[in-house]
């Protein structure tokens, strides 16, 4: 009887999803956004909350964030109370609030002695990047919510992105102010991005007792 050459069974290497948590990244809370505050304050990282802080109220995205100069934020020994950046994405402009509690981290972190000589507001330790990286923003963003007992896989760069606009649309049901801030060009984006047409639709089945 002639023997069959079988392959050799081979074990099959786990899904690279595996223990994550995938899909849209989740925005933060109130909460979430004071008590991140809080660590970092009561850690005196002046760096991690000047970026936390600009990262909220920019709403941009981590490529913008990034790359953003003292010069967009702080003109004649001031911060500024609003500036406007052109998107790298869409080359299109794209206009934020700085508000005071911001204004006043990102002033401190521009008049400490590790930003001598700096032209970014995030300078990069090594020398062939002016600035942080995307990357680096991620792993920092990571620590912050894993400080607060948050799992790091929910969250992401554009969590930060989606924080405030995601809060606004909440109080105001205002979803032209959002599409404005956020830069986007069509509403369509604006509401896949915010999952408005879900949450709207969970909340009103949370209302409804049978």
């Amino acid at each position: 009887m002639p023997i069959t050459n079988l392959p050799v069974p081979r074990p099959k290497p786990p899904a690279w999803n595996r223990g994550r948590i995938v899909g849209q990244k989740r925005a933060l809370l109130p909460k979430h956004v004071w008590a991140i505050r809080v660590r970092l304050e009561l850690a005196e990282k002046l760096r991690d909350l000047a970026l936390f802080n600009m990262a909220v109220d920019s709403k941009l995205r981590g490529c913008d964030l990034v790359r953003l100069q003292i010069a967009d934020v702080f003109v004649a020994d001031r911060m500024k109370e609003r500036t406007t950046i052109v998107q790298s994405k869409t080359d299109r402009p794209v206009q934020f609030e700085i508000t005071e509690t911001t204004r006043q981290s990102v002033h401190a972190w521009i008049a400490s002695p590790a930003m001598i000589g700096s032209t970014y507001l995030w300078p990069s330790r090594f020398h062939a990047s002016p600035h942080i990286s995307t990357r680096q923003y991620g792993r920092m963003l990571k620590a912050w919510v894993a400080a607060i007992g948050l799992e790091p896989s929910a969250y992401g760069t554009h969590s930060m992105r989606r924080t405030k606009a995601a809060q606004i649309y909440k109080k105001t049901g205002n979803l032209r102010a959002v599409q404005l801030l956020l830069g986007h060009t069509k509403m369509d984006s604006t509401v896949r991005y915010l999952g408005v047409e879900l949450e709207d639709a969970l909340t009103i089945a949370e209302g409804v007792e049978i």
